[in-house]
């Protein structure tokens, strides 16, 4: 576990150190749940869907109208899921 000693700007905002994102595996953008614990502020990393359910589908083929072929699977879930 890393630990240093950061300040806080006139706005609240604080600079996580290069080598605790490095750390943690945080790249610009990264979204993060922010929570207090009595006087603890708890940071951490939302984890994207798309690395959450990477690898659970199968595409052999990106179809030309993505739109379309998301409407064509709810509606392959909803009839199997409707049994």
């Amino acid at each position: 576990m890393s630990e240093t000693t950061v300040k806080m700007d006139e706005k609240g905002r604080i600079i996580i150190p290069r080598r605790i994102r490095k750390a943690a595996q945080l790249k610009e953008g990264s979204y993060m749940n922010i929570r207090s614990k009595g006087k603890m502020v708890i940071i951490e990393p939302v984890e994207p869907v798309a690395d959450k359910y990477f690898g659970a589908f199968k595409v052999t083929n990106w179809p030309e109208d993505l739109d379309e072929f998301v409407v064509e699977v709810k509606e392959k879930w909803r009839k199997k899921s409707a049994t």
